[in-house]
């Protein structure tokens, strides 16, 4: 009879230290969740903050650009400085630079296109004008066709799933579906092309250094110079210097970029290109709002 107790105790033992052991597993694997939960609720917390803060910071860029200054140091222009600034203990970077400093795949001029072809995406002078020829075929009706490039049947002979267009571009992704376009030369040359500028040339005063090689007549120690002089004049508030490669105006679109840190690391990006219209009562339309 004892040697029965004493046996019900040892499992009465065992049971409670299971029991105990089990309900531990359970505590644990429940903080456990509820700690994921609340960082995960956190991280929302904060990637939104980051969105509103760098749609703020577009707002008030906008504002800043279209706002005159009366003190040149005081006025933001769309020249591809960064300003920075703190915010609800966000720190902010915003570049904008206007849509000018691109070539417009609609209306920018051929030699722009042929000098970008073969300068920054490395092809030969035959397959650029192909490809700047396929291009016009793709943004233009049947009529006006080039009789060089790609047309109708030489997607078909591809055994491409569609045709071209026939009209304009709409953005610049599109460009990329253009028979002689790769998606290496792609990658090369679409981070300077542009749908907004509606302009023919490229402006040298905010145009990066490929767009500049772009350019007929320069070589990259003429554009090196005028980088540097450039620059200058920037940082000393001075009137910007003449390419001598001659070049366009600014366009009425900005291409902005905001990126906000918070202080738990977490970043976000807002892209959007502004374009003034000149209308009092709509002065400004998003022509892009992405995020980076």
């Amino acid at each position: 009879m004892r040697q029965r107790l004493k046996r019900q105790r040892g499992i009465a033992l065992i049971i409670v230290l299971w029991t105990t052991v089990l309900l531990t597993v359970i505590a644990g694997g429940f903080a456990f969740s509820m700690r994921n939960e609340a960082l995960a609720t956190q991280n929302s917390v904060s990637v939104a903050s980051a969105r509103w803060l760098a749609n703020g910071a577009v707002e008030r860029t906008v504002y800043e650009l279209a706002t005159p200054r009366m003190v040149a140091q005081d006025a933001w222009q769309p020249d591809g400085l960064s300003h920075t600034w703190q915010e609800d203990g966000a720190q902010i970077e915003v570049v904008a630079v206007d849509e000018g400093a691109f070539i417009d795949i609609n209306t920018g001029n051929d030699m722009l296109l042929k000098g970008l072809f073969m300068n920054v995406g490395g092809m030969d002078e035959a397959a650029a004008m192909y490809l700047i020829d396929s291009m016009a075929n793709w943004r233009t009706d049947s009529v006006q066709k080039r009789l060089t490039g790609a047309q109708d049947g030489d997607y078909k002979k591809a055994g491409l799933p569609y045709l071209p267009a026939n009209a304009p571009f709409g953005a610049v992704e599109e460009v990329g579906m253009v028979l002689g376009m790769t998606p290496d030369l792609y990658a090369r040359v679409s981070p300077f092309l542009t749908v907004n500028s509606r302009q023919s040339g490229a402006n040298p005063q905010t145009a990066p250094r490929e767009v500049l090689l772009s350019f007929p007549n320069v070589t990259p120690a003429i554009v090196d110079d005028y980088l540097a002089r450039r620059q200058d004049a920037l940082m000393s508030h001075q009137p910007l210097p003449l390419f001598p490669g001659g070049g366009g105006g600014r366009s009425p679109a900005w291409r902005i970029q905001a990126t906000v840190t918070m202080d738990d690391g977490t970043q976000f990006t807002r892209k959007a290109v502004i374009r003034r219209t000149g209308d009092p009562k709509r002065p400004f339309i998003a022509l892009l709002w992405g995020e980076g």
